[in-house]
């Protein structure tokens, strides 16, 4: 079996209201190394069978008409999963 990861980020002239909260709780934590925070979204599909790049397609489609929102949002990776990622 497959995995397919798809990496979805919201376009840099979106405001993203989550990375604000982050970037200004990091330096409270005491990471105070990190200037910028933006928060995306990760989806795993999992197929029968190898990752092709016939499937690695079928994935980008899906990811710009159903994972994603094109107005807001950039489909930044559609990519095979490194066996070594576990899936949660």
């Amino acid at each position: 079996m497959g995995r397919v990861v798809i990496d979805v980020m919201p376009k840099p002239e979106i405001l993203d209201p989550q990375g604000k909260a982050v970037v200004g709780a990091l330096p409270r934590l005491g990471f105070d190394q990190f200037t910028g925070v933006r928060q995306g979204k990760r989806f795993e599909l999992e197929v029968q069978g190898e990752v092709t790049p016939e499937v690695l397609e079928q994935a980008r489609r899906a990811a710009e008409t159903l994972l994603s929102n094109p107005v807001i949002e950039d489909v930044v990776s559609v990519r095979e999963a490194d066996p070594a990622e576990a899936s949660a």
